[in-house]
């Protein structure tokens, strides 16, 4: 099972907890440390949609309007730390 997330997330951290308590084998993936190939992105998105970018985190509140409306994949591989998180694939 893979879990994309940011490390420092408390979040994330659970989820990680969660899931081995439970008997998954969890293989994290930091997307701010190893940013997610566009091909990645697309298959997150073509599943969640723009619920996939987390309109709330202080990263978004940051980013200047021209950012806030450029296309989601773009954004998201420019700041992996607006991704709604932990994001987790079977597999």
């Amino acid at each position: 099972m893979d879990l994309y997330g940011i490390r420092s997330c408390d979040t994330c951290r659970k989820a990680v907890r969660a899931l081995e308590a439970a008997g998954h084998a969890v293989r994290f993936h930091d997307v701010r440390a190893e940013p997610l190939a566009r091909g990645v992105l697309a298959e997150f998105h073509a599943a969640f949609g723009a619920e996939l970018v987390n309109r709330r985190s202080t990263t978004w509140r940051g980013l200047p309007e021209a950012a806030r409306t450029a296309d989601p994949l773009t954004l998201l591989g420019a700041h992996p730390a607006v991704m709604k998180r932990p994001v987790i694939r079977a597999g």
